[in-house]
Parts: C-alpha cells; structure tokens; sequence
C-alpha cells in the first residue's frame, strides 16, 4: 500500500536523507525512529508529498505521491509535526473544511465531521476557537482531519506529542484499530511509542537506515535486551559494543 524506493534529498550541501527504501502493507504500523535530525521528519513530508525527494520515488496505492498526487492524497491521510491547522476556525470548521477538500459533502461530511470528533475526544471543545486550545487539543484536532476520509494509507509524524499519558494511550488505541485495515508510518524518537504501537521499526540516524525489525528484533541486538541500548548503539555507530 506505501512503497517507498531509494528516497534521497538534499538541502544544499547536506544531505539530509540517503537512500531509504521500505514498504508497508495492510495490518503493518511502521515506526520510522531516529535521535532528534535523523530525517525523520523530512521523510515523512516526502512521503506525504510535503516536499520532493531529490531522488528516488513514493508510492501510495499504485499511484506516485508526485507524478499523480491527487489519486496519490486521496488514499493518504497526514499529520504534520507540530499539528499545524487554521487557528481562527472552530475544530468542527476546520475539520468540516477538511471534509470539503476531500469531496465529502451533505449528510456524509457531517457524519464524517462528527465522527472523527468524537473518535479523538474533542466533543467538549469542537465549537472553540482552535487558536485558543491547549497544545494537546490541537495535536487532536489535526490528527482527525488526518483520518476523517477514512484514507487507506496513514502518515503519522509524531502523534502524540504534547499529549498526556491518557490522550497518548486513546491515541495508541486508534493507531492499533485502524491499523487492521490500512497501512501506517509513525515517524517518532520515542522507544515507548514504538513498543505500543509498531509492527516493524526502521532506525534511522544521519538520514541512513541503521537497521529494520519488529521491535523484539531489535532488542535482541542489545546482549541484555536492552530496546533502548540497541537504539542508542545503532544510531551512534556502536554496533557490537
């Protein structure tokens, strides 16, 4: 459902990722990890179609996030690091925009509106001016203009971050539900996040691939098993030691 192949990009003289290639099926949450500048963030908004690669290609559905971007999106749901949205418009409008520029309209937009509302638990704030929310009520209002068209392929750029333990595990438990139907990525830095909800990790450090696995691969790197000692090493050149 996402293929990604030999993905590069430069930013001037840095190369910022180099050569990635992966692909996520349907039931697969692949959690893209690195330390803070791996290129996480710079793959997920290729993979979204964000930004273009340097080189090297996106797939989404059969169809490339840049020569075909309009059938490409359709099948893609986002969530941008840093939740951007339109802060002077209520949840319920910005989300019902959401809708619009999906093509949902009438009875179906609404159901669609009202439902990712109450699915991220926004009912008590969906009439409030999203300038005027907290940082986690944001995070929450952008991660269901993410999955409000119910897309079939989920790009996830750190979605819980701001949030609190509880919002973090609703957040979790959406990730898993609709995982069984779609393919996700979920680029974080964080080990906990990966155990809860990755099928298959792939670590990333300097934009290289350092190594991919389930998360019970990856710990048996470590001698003592050790999750985040494994990715410690992995991402510092410490293989072995």
């Amino acid at each position: 459902m996402l293929k990604v192949d030999n993905l590069n990009k430069r930013f001037g003289r840095v190369n910022a990722v180099k050569g990635i290639s992966f692909a996520v099926g349907k039931g697969e949450v692949l959690g893209i990890l690195g330390p803070n500048g791996a290129g996480k963030s710079t793959t997920a908004q290729m993979l979204a179609g964000v930004i273009p690669p340097t080189s090297g290609t996106v797939s989404i559905c059969g169809h490339d996030i840049f020569k075909d971007p309009v059938a490409a999106k359709t099948d893609l749901g986002y969530l941008a690091e840093g939740a951007p949205c339109y802060g002077e418009m209520t949840v319920a409008e910005f989300l019902a925009y959401a809708a619009r520029m999906r093509g949902l309209r009438g009875a179906a937009a609404r159901a669609r509106v009202e439902g990712a509302i109450e699915r991220t638990g926004l009912t008590a704030v969906a009439r409030q001016v999203i300038a005027t929310l907290s940082r986690d009520c944001r995070q929450l209002a952008c991660l269901a203009q993410a999955i409000l068209h119910d897309p079939q392929v989920l790009v996830l750029d750190e979605p819980a971050d701001g949030l609190d333990p509880d919002q973090r595990f609703a957040v979790h438990a959406i990730v898993r539900e609709m995982s069984a139907e779609k393919a996700v990525v979920i680029s974080t830095r964080d080990l906990g996040e990966a155990e809860a909800v990755c099928t298959r990790a792939l670590v990333i450090a300097h934009g290289e691939t350092k190594a991919e696995g389930t998360p019970d691969e990856l710990r048996a790197m470590d001698p003592n098993g050790s999750l985040e000692t494994a990715f410690r090493n992995l991402t510092t050149g410490k293989e072995g030691k």
